[in-house]
């Protein structure tokens, strides 16, 4: 004796399948919303108590991003400029600029600005700036072009597959040290070689494997270990 009707048979498949599709593209969304600007921030300017212009100053006035970030080369941190490294200027120009006036403020209470971190990582994961910047990491490499940002925002999403696509290559991102801090870095070309330790290098990739020895990065397995991140 039949119970179910034969129609059962396909309304059990079509609820199986689709219950499958349903987990499966719940399971995408979530991860496109993971990488999303909702989520990393990438590309969105974050409010800051006064509106400090990296384009105005690094582009405009060619400040060096060491008079401000001190520590960069030498701690993990690249550090927050103090209220007295703008003083060192806007005591003479601007004085009277009303934007500023948060500045001028903090310099007279002798209490800190509190500036919004823009490349937040997470607290489980271990970053050194120092040994970035020596190994041949250009700034631009991963915090974009910063000399063209009125307003400073997260150029990259910040997430593990970002940092592992770099660590599993870091050839195609490696420049010369003296080269680091400049913003308008070209890798080179047939027609923009770039010179080192004597050498001329035509290609990224001649230039990273060469830098790659001369810098003595560790084996790739050293560099994409989970310890190397997360300790």
């Amino acid at each position: 004796m039949q119970i179910f009707h034969r129609s059962a048979n396909v309304i059990s498949r079509a609820s199986i399948y689709t219950g499958i599709f349903t987990a499966a593209f719940a399971l995408w969304a979530c991860i496109q919303i993971q990488r999303s600007p909702y989520v990393t921030y990438a590309g969105i300017a974050r409010p800051q108590p006064a509106p400090f212009s990296h384009e105005h100053h690094v582009a405009g006035l060619g400040i060096d991003c060491r008079y401000c970030h001190t520590s960069v080369e030498t701690s993990s941190f690249a550090g927050i400029p103090p209220t007295k490294t703008c003083m060192n200027c806007h005591s003479q120009i601007w004085t009277n600029a009303p934007m500023l006036e948060p500045v001028r403020e903090s310099f007279r209470s002798g209490k800190s600005l509190v500036w919004n971190r823009v490349n937040d990582l997470p607290d489980f994961v271990y970053f050194d700036h120092s040994i970035h910047i020596n190994k041949g990491v250009g700034c631009n490499t991963c915090h974009g072009p910063v000399d063209r940002m009125p307003l400073m925002y997260n150029y990259a999403s910040l997430q593990m597959e970002w940092c592992i696509e770099c660590h599993r290559a870091p050839e195609k991102n490696l420049r010369p040290r003296e080269q680091v801090f400049n913003m308008r870095y070209q890798q080179p070309t047939k027609d923009l070689p770039v010179a080192d330790d004597g050498n001329s290098y035509t290609d990224q990739l001649s230039l990273g494997k060469h830098l790659v020895d001369k810098y003595h990065l560790r084996s790739v397995m050293d560099i994409t270990s989970c310890s190397t991140c997360h300790r």
